[in-house]
């Protein structure tokens, strides 16, 4: 029991932190006339989803280490399953998204307000959704209609693939084939593009001549850089290799990371690596403080 009780103030304590990172970053680039930028809309679109992504688990899982034997419904399994993992797909492509904006800005500056409009934002954040929902709807279909006997206790502390299809009594083969196919065409898709726009970043900031505008050039990427790696280190880890069912201890481990600690740092690493969001940051708690003692 106390284990329960410091495990739902840990985690109570990371949901919150990431409501309010997130929150904070949404209201930043909302209001912030500097911060009206493709690069930052893109930033509060990701902001949301991290939202989206972390409210589909972390509540649940409040309410499971509250509850004794709480238990969950297949439907309601299944819609967690297919939220989870169409907003993760959603994020991998968003990702792939601000590193063509970054790609844009340094290596075609001159092009960058002509294409990046606003009807281009719309395009490549909508884009990202329906990728990421359409992505997942196949394999989440097929996992719908397995037949589940025996044991039903899930073996994590989501509905993630690999322990949810372990307890279907069907021959699962197809399905975790197609599952590790899909999960391979978004996540290695999504950073093949990443990977391409930051060779030709790195190839165009190799030639500014100054150490000053290689590292201005190159600060604007950092942030985005650090999420990427923390994002698809433990994504593709997870989901892009075969037999992940194999292994479930360490992938609760993983998930933990990409799931609720990943969404928790992305704010502080956006606002902490990046001085435009700092300035921001400053201001706003600035002029609060003018306000309260006015």
């Amino acid at each position: 029991m106390k284990l329960k009780s410091l495990l739902f103030s840990i985690f109570l304590i990371v949901y919150l932190s990431t409501l309010i990172g997130n929150v904070v970053i949404i209201i930043l680039t909302k209001i912030d006339h500097h911060l009206q930028t493709p690069m930052y809309y893109l930033l509060r679109n990701l902001a949301f989803l991290d939202i989206c992504y972390t409210s589909t688990i972390l509540p649940q899982m409040l309410v499971n280490l509250l509850i004794e034997h709480l238990a969950i419904s297949l439907p309601a399994c299944i819609i967690q399953l297919f939220l989870f993992l169409s907003l993760a797909a959603s994020e991998s492509s968003l990702l792939a998204a601000m590193a063509y904006d970054r790609y844009l800005a340094i290596c075609n500056p001159l092009l960058y307000h002509s294409i990046m409009t606003s009807k281009m934002c719309w395009i490549l954040t909508l884009g990202s959704l329906l990728l990421g929902f359409l992505a997942c709807s196949f394999s989440i279909g097929l996992i719908a209609q397995l037949n589940f006997c025996g044991s039903k206790i899930i073996n994590h502390y989501l509905c993630d693939i690999s322990p949810v299809i372990n307890l279907s009594c069907d021959d699962i083969s197809t399905v975790e084939l197609i599952d590790f196919i899909t999960a391979l065409a978004v996540l290695i898709s999504s950073l093949v593009l990443v990977i391409i726009s930051y060779v030709y970043i790195i190839s165009t900031i190799k030639n500014v001549p100054s150490d000053r505008g290689w590292k201005k050039a190159f600060s604007t990427c950092a942030s985005h850089l650090t999420v990427v790696v923390l994002f698809f280190g433990t994504t593709i880890f997870m989901y892009a290799r075969p037999q992940a069912i194999d292994s479930f201890d360490s992938n609760k481990v993983l998930s933990v990371l990409y799931s609720f600690i990943i969404p928790m740092l992305n704010p502080l690493i956006y606002t902490l690596r990046n001085s435009d969001m700092k300035i921001s940051l400053s201001t706003m708690f600035s002029f609060n403080a003018v306000s309260s003692k006015a």
